[in-house]
């Protein structure tokens, strides 16, 4: 029996963490919860919608009739600008201020569009809106770490379908960038070249999890991946830590390889595809961090179709994260899905 078709741990490089893979399960009968399905056609303007042009938000604030991307503080911060955290009283009880600031940064002035949607000088302008505000966060000295992220659709909790992404900048190094950090810092001591880079170089000349690339990005499901149809896409250039490092090509590229992951989504489940993507950088603590290669992480969590979605519960909360189908089959299934969506593009 191979890897294919039996139970097996993988070791997520980033973060050092085991996952468990079954691809066996995927044999078993379904029963559990059916997601509705999310409407797909949506007006090109909507009134109701308090990130369209000209609209007033909740807060009172009326949105400029603007084109293209639009930026401002979000109306509901989860982070306060001032933090202060009173002593727990006992050695067991730890906490810390953290404060910061969160940004909302639409796509477009269209309603009706997505990422995977958006013609290729749309997404290179979405994509440059969050890199100008990366690098403004970025150099504020109470600032530590900026996330770059989007949830799209109510499966992901997104609250509103308008295009857009979010950026959080906080007081500290969230968990997830710390350990990716710590890994990373690790290898390069031991190795003497950057963990990605070498990790891209390997997973090129394997195969087969690359899903689609172009002259400077990659996209693949990583070797460890948790979510089903988990994808990372790498540049090919060394040395890249941050957004603001890119080049105006780069960028291009970046915006062709992602659009082309998320509308291979769509082809994969027909329908506006859910998801959980972001973009993970050096820390801001104005340090070199040469052991950083800049990377975007995309979760979708459907599992088999639109309607069937993946669920951390039971061992997965309490042992370790396991996934159904291996890492290659889920790469075939969205280049295939991929190559199909740019020929219904083309007919």
């Amino acid at each position: 029996m191979s890897n294919a078709d039996q139970s097996h741990a993988r070791r997520n490089l980033l973060t050092n963490e085991w996952i468990l893979v079954s691809p066996h399960r995927l044999l078993r009968p379904w029963q559990g919860q059916f997601e509705a399905d999310e409407p797909t056609v949506l007006p090109a303007y909507d009134a109701s919608c308090y990130l369209c042009p000209g609209n007033e938000r909740a807060n009172g604030n009326i949105n400029p009739d603007y084109t293209g991307p639009f930026v401002f503080d979000n109306d509901f911060p989860a982070l306060s600008t001032e933090s202060e955290v009173d002593a727990p009283g006992h050695d067991l009880f730890q906490a810390r201020p953290e404060s910061g600031c969160c940004r909302v940064i639409c796509y477009t002035e269209r309603h009706d569009l997505r990422f995977a949607t958006m013609d290729a000088p749309q997404r290179a302008a979405a994509l440059a809106a969050m890199i100008e505000t990366f690098a403004e966060l970025d150099h504020r000295a109470d600032i530590a770490y900026v996330q770059v992220f989007e949830n799209r659709g109510g499966m992901m909790g997104c609250s509103n379908p308008h295009p857009h992404a979010q950026v959080w900048a906080t007081s500290n190094v969230p968990t997830e960038p710390a350990k990716e950090t710590q890994a990373q810092l690790e290898y390069l001591k031991t190795n003497d070249s950057q963990l990605l880079v070498d990790y891209l170089h390997a997973e090129l000349q394997d195969g087969s999890r690359i899903v689609t690339e172009s002259a400077h990005f990659v996209a693949l499901v990583p070797y460890w991946a948790v979510w089903p149809f988990e994808a990372l896409l790498l540049p090919r250039r060394a040395c890249v830590t941050a957004p603001s490092d890119l080049t105006d090509d780069e960028v291009v590229g970046l915006a062709e390889v992602l659009g082309a992951v998320l509308a291979g989504y769509d082809n994969l489940f027909h329908v506006a595809a859910p998801y959980s993507l972001g973009m993970h950088a050096r820390p801001s603590d104005g340090q070199s961090h040469p052991e950083w290669q800049l990377h975007v992480h995309i979760y979708p969590p459907l599992l088999r179709s639109a309607t069937i979605r993946k669920h951390l519960v039971g061992f997965e909360m309490l042992g370790m994260p396991q996934r159904d189908l291996t890492p290659e089959v889920a790469a075939q299934k969205l280049r295939d899905a991929i190559e199909d969506a740019g020929n219904n593009s083309k007919s």
